[in-house]
């Protein structure tokens, strides 16, 4: 455990930003693992906005990686393409 107070403080600031990045994270799965489910092209089509803009948003922060974001969403799109209306 720190002992400089302004270690305390970065301590506390780095769990909270970890429990965000979590959520984050998780929720980018959740989306991913729908759209990948779903069999409709039009529900994927918006379930695929939906997870590009959070990609972007956490590649943006530096939750992500921002290649690992791009090539993501590259597959996603892909998926979305093969289905049939």
């Amino acid at each position: 455990m720190p002992n400089i107070k302004s270690a305390k403080k970065r301590l506390r600031q780095s769990r909270k930003h970890r429990e965000h990045n979590k959520d984050v994270k998780s929720s980018i799965r959740t989306v991913t693992k729908k759209l990948l489910q779903t069999e409709a092209k039009d529900e994927a089509e918006t379930l695929f906005r939906r997870a590009s803009s959070m990609l972007d948003r956490a590649a943006r922060r530096h939750i992500v990686p921002e290649n690992a974001a791009a090539r993501r969403k590259s597959r996603l799109a892909r998926y979305v393409d093969s289905l049939e209306s």
